[in-house]
């Protein structure tokens, strides 16, 4: 089990590289992960679903996702709390102190999974969420320690040296658990780290003799971690400041960002593209007047992020953008608030009611408790191009502009476009990862040539270089006489 000393210092990245690493030695690899906090979802083959970094493990492992790989996510909503998917299923919603309560009954339906994972594998790898340090969420505990104890695993500590205090925040750790918890963490993992390694080992010395673990390697920063797809929106914060920005000529789209954005990996294609200029729009920031093409990315909450979009002033943003002859695309929950209204009668997203959309596509969605969860694919109503994708999302969509749909599936017409073509919207998730699709897309927007772009070869060359770059920096044999023992 690789747990961290807190968030994002690269416990998700370092176990969809492990996986391709031991998967490319020959072993049968399943990832695992007891709990998730996201909103970055993917659809399994049967209908469930689990965490965006559970996918990109599993792809990374050379096998389908599954729900077991990721038996308890919770997706952040708005004044409800968050919705608690359980083994692949939607089982309801719960506010933070009434969730700490369900833990103890959500343990064996943890347990049961992660044995029925291990079932067809020769290694699983188990990714803890936060930190074990939390210690005043200790009692019940489900993601990291408590399922470690209750599973018997060995875990691997991983700082994260580029954040600074990396010594502090291993031994700060180790302080913090409890004594049958230190005896449990067999070695620590040095992440995020630039410069020269030679000068760390004083640090090392220092860290084992304090914690007794040793340090299975130090992990140089991993820079073309940005062309994966993300855990959650943390991997938002600084993107337009960490981006290569194109050349004057470059289609320029601008993604508002919603206070609970979800599946936002929809853009990793198009930001791949080398001729595209995303900018993702911050709160309190204008959407600028120079984009091509307004994207409305994915909602957990979309009468909460609709409501928010017009007390930013986007809505007026976006009707001067029409005016000027531009494009605007909605998907999924950005689909719903293009329509003239979003109804929740039965309350499943907060309090029941109606909210007035943006009335920019002739259609109406009314919010339902079942939840459509299902992979799909067909073509482009206007070039033919083939997509593929899944559906994830509540709720029902109809009205007179679905007489021109956006796609085509195998199970018929989807989504809607206005009249003039320029405004468009549909459920499915994943459509840019198609190349015919996503050139043919951009070209309506500004004429340009084919980039040569290959978006899934790029991802596996990604997780093969990041397998290499564990294989250098990690003891990878002696990571597997810790698991075996």
């Amino acid at each position: 089990m690789l747990q961290g000393t807190g968030s994002d210092v690269g416990k998700s990245l370092l176990v969809a590289g492990l996986c391709r690493a031991f998967a490319r030695r020959g072993l049968a690899v399943r990832p695992f992960k007891p709990q998730n906090m996201s909103n970055n979802a993917a659809v399994t083959a049967d209908g469930g679903e689990i965490g965006r970094a559970q996918a990109l493990q599993a792809r990374a492992a050379g096998v389908a996702p599954c729900t077991d790989m990721n038996p308890v996510l919770l997706k952040p909503q708005s004044d409800v709390g968050a919705q608690i998917v359980v083994q692949g299923r939607v089982t309801g919603t719960a506010k933070a102190r009434d969730y700490h309560a369900l833990k103890p009954e959500l343990m064996p339906r943890v347990i049961e999974s992660f044995t029925r994972l291990g079932r067809a594998a020769d290694l699983v790898l188990v990714e803890g969420a936060g930190s074990p340090a939390e210690v005043n969420l200790r009692a019940g505990d489900i993601a990291n320690m408590g399922f470690a104890e209750a599973a018997d695993v060995p875990v691997a500590l991983i700082g994260d040296v580029d954040r600074g205090g990396v010594i502090a925040s291993l031994v700060g750790t180790f302080a913090l658990l409890e004594d049958t918890e230190r005896a449990r963490i067999k070695a620590v993992i040095i992440n995020k780290f630039r410069g020269d390694p030679a000068l760390f080992t004083d640090a090392l010395e220092i860290i084992q003799a304090r914690t007794g673990a040793a340090c299975l390697g130090v992990v140089p920063y991993f820079a073309a971690a940005r062309r994966l797809p993300a855990e959650d929106a943390v991997a938002l914060d600084g993107v337009n400041g960490a981006r290569v920005m194109p050349g004057p000529n470059a289609i320029k789209i601008a993604v508002p960002r919603f206070a609970r954005i979800a599946n936002f990996d929809d853009l990793d294609p198009l930001r791949a593209e080398p001729d595209v200029a995303l900018d993702i729009v911050e709160p309190g920031r204008a959407l600028p007047g120079d984009a091509d093409l307004v994207l409305l990315p994915g909602s957990k909450a979309t009468r909460a992020d609709l409501a928010d979009l017009h007390a930013q002033g986007w809505a007026v943003d976006i009707a001067a953008h029409l005016r000027r002859g531009d494009w605007l695309m909605g998907l999924c929950g950005g689909y719903q608030m293009l329509g003239r209204s979003v109804s929740d009668p039965a309350g499943s997203e907060g309090a029941p009611g109606v909210s007035e959309g943006l009335g920019l596509l002739a259609v109406e969605t009314t919010l339902t408790a079942d939840k459509t969860l299902t992979p799909v694919s067909g073509r482009d109503a206007e070039s033919g191009e083939a997509v593929s994708g899944y559906e994830m999302h509540t709720g029902v969509t109809d009205g007179p502009d679905r007489a021109r749909p956006m796609l085509i599936l195998d199970g018929g017409p989807a989504g809607a476009r206005s009249a003039d073509g320029r405004v468009l919207g549909c459920y499915v998730h994943g459509l840019f990862a198609a190349d015919g699709f996503r050139h043919a897309f951009l070209n309506r927007l500004k004429r340009r040539a084919q980039s040569g772009l290959a978006y899934e070869a790029l991802v596996d060359e990604t997780l093969d270089a990041l397998a290499d770059h564990l294989e250098q920096a990690l003891d990878l044999d002696r990571m597997l006489e810790l698991a075996r023992a």
